[in-house]
């Protein structure tokens, strides 16, 4: 038998990506058919899931991880995680097939171009098996990037060991999700996580028309609005924070994931939603200075 929340050693398991991210810097984006130089390169950790988690447990929020890898994992790439006391068990190594990688251009501008081969995280039937290891000693279960079918079965799962539940489909909101299936994921959770642009498109696929009409179906949503700050909606209550100004900018790729780390250090001290949001806000602010 599963014990309650309140008496599990470990906060918050995260469903998402971990990845390879591959970086290209150019001046400006060409136009159609031209070329441009590339001003620098590097390879670095990154994912919804992996960012996440390093953020939150920096702040001593105690997460593991649940993702698949695959073939052309670079070696030792994982140290972050593994420094930090991430619980890995959930991590499963794929052969045969590619890991995840993320292909990102910035200019100088720091706008992104992004590409993503989805390798061991590509849409396939949900698993029968058993759930990740250690899910039962975890209180949270935030589902961010992946194939829908997995994900709603992890949450059945999750709610059938008594974990509460976070949505955040993030980018993939705008092409993996459709209707029904995000509708049983906001149903299945307490908060519903997303930027202005997914959260939009959450309300065109739902046939809804602002964001407080999402709480119908999910008690809380927090949406992040860049250099606006952020803004959660409840039943009944709406709590706006202005952003934190990064001193200078190293990327802003993963700004949101540091939000999010930010925001559950917070929630797991007992800290009211406006102080969650801040304390979000200044990890995101961290982060695109390069302070990880």
């Amino acid at each position: 038998m599963s014990s309650p929340p309140g008496d599990r050693p470990r906060d918050l398991m995260i469903a998402g990506h971990i990845n390879v991210d591959r970086f290209l810097t150019v001046a400006s984006f060409p136009g159609p058919d031209r070329t441009v130089p590339v001003t620098g390169a590097r390879t670095a950790l990154g994912g919804t899931a992996a960012n996440l988690a390093r953020v939150a447990s920096g702040y001593g929020v105690a997460c593991g991880l649940v993702a698949r890898l695959g073939d052309g994992f670079p070696e030792g790439l994982d140290a972050p995680l593994r420094r930090a006391g991430i619980d890995l068990r959930g991590v499963e190594r794929v052969p045969g097939i590619s890991t995840p990688t993320c292909y990102i251009v910035e200019d100088g501008r720091h706008r992104q171009r992004t590409f993503i081969d989805q390798g061991a995280m590509a849409d396939r039937r949900p698993d029968r098996g058993p759930p990740p290891a250690g899910l039962d000693e975890y209180a949270w279960l935030h589902l961010t990037t992946g194939p829908p079918r997995i994900h709603l079965r992890l949450l059945e799962v999750a709610r059938r060991h008594g974990l509460r539940v976070a949505a955040d489909p993030a980018q993939e909101i705008h092409y993996r999700w459709r209707p029904a299936e995000l509708r049983a994921l906001l149903r299945g959770s307490e908060i519903f996580f997303g930027n202005r642009s997914e959260i939009a498109r959450a309300l065109l696929l739902l046939g809804l028309d602002r964001p407080e009409d999402l709480t119908t179906m999910v008690p809380l949503v927090v949406r992040t609005d860049g250099a606006d700050g952020a803004v959660a909606y409840g039943r009944g209550s709406t709590v706006r924070v202005r952003a934190h100004r990064a001193t200078r900018v190293r990327s802003i790729v993963g700004a949101g994931d540091a939000f999010r780390g930010g925001f559950y250090a917070g929630w797991f001290e007992g800290a009211p939603l406006g102080g969650c949001l801040e304390a979000g806000a200044r990890a995101a602010a961290r982060w695109i200075e390069g302070r990880r």
